[in-house]
């Protein structure tokens, strides 16, 4: 059954297998508050569970920002454990991102800054419009990213640089942020959703169990309670199961475009 949404639109396109979903609090520059968080989970849990989603781009409504920051007027008025109970959630939620075995793709379409630049990072690949600014501010307000930002920003960008953006709160562009790995592409703002769509179709043109199991495997590596290249050699194994398997490797043989069916 599909949910409807107060801060986000869910647009899926059926033929093609791709769901985009819009963070929609154009206002607040879709600012993330604990309603979006919640929102947020639900569709990629509903995404998730439905055969028809293939792939995600995840974006924000407007040219001027992805995701400015948190809801500081709501932050403000938590309690130290009601804080620490919503960076758990927040967490919670980005990590179904992070864990999804479906591509999830950010269309980051201006500012992504604070919990918007971890949201961004939490997917499995980000690509910038070019008037995009990233950057994890939270010390100028006597904080610390809490959604995941000490974590997967040295994982992107290496220590020491993460480590300098998150003392100095400085924000990054969208070159910059290319140069350094944060990104992997940067296009024109017109040109944003389109380049992520065929970047994302390109992906579902490929074998979708093993695409699954490649982001199961690269997780993996960053779970300190799982040996990644254990988890890479069952994974193997269970390719050579799949209907999949069967198919491209006949394809291949038979010097034709293999047609995979998700098996």
């Amino acid at each position: 059954m599909s949910t409807t949404f107060e801060n986000l639109l869910y647009d899926l396109d059926t033929a093609s297998g791709i769901l985009t979903i819009t963070l929609n609090r154009p206002t607040k520059l879709n600012a993330l508050n604990a309603a979006t968080i919640a929102e947020i989970d639900v569709a990629v849990e509903q995404a998730l569970d439905d055969a028809q989603v293939r792939g995600i781009i995840l974006t924000g409504s407007g040219e001027k920002a992805f995701v400015a920051g948190a809801d500081i007027a709501e932050l403000a008025a938590l309690t130290p454990a009601q804080a620490a109970r919503a960076a758990e959630r927040g967490q919670e939620a980005f990590a179904r991102i992070e864990e999804s075995t479906k591509p999830v793709i950010a269309a980051v379409n201006g500012f992504a800054l604070g919990g918007g630049c971890e949201l961004a990072m939490a997917c499995h690949m980000r690509v910038a419009s070019e008037n995009a600014r990233f950057g994890q501010p939270e010390v100028n307000l006597g904080l610390l990213p809490g959604y995941g930002g000490t974590q997967r920003l040295p994982q992107l960008i290496g220590k020491g640089k993460a480590i300098e953006l998150l003392l100095t709160a400085d924000q990054v562009k969208a070159d910059e942020a290319l140069r350094l790995g944060l990104v992997n592409h940067v296009v024109p703002q017109a040109e944003l959703l389109g380049f992520c769509r065929q970047l994302l179709s390109k992906i579902l043109g490929k074998a979708p169990v093993a695409v699954g199991l490649v982001l199961e495997c690269v997780n993996a590596h960053y779970d300190k309670e799982t040996d990644g290249y254990a988890a890479e050699a069952h994974a193997f194994g269970q390719a050579f199961e799949t209907d999949d398997f069967k198919e491209g490797t006949t394809a291949f043989v038979e010097k034709r475009a293999a047609v995979f069916i998700g098996k």
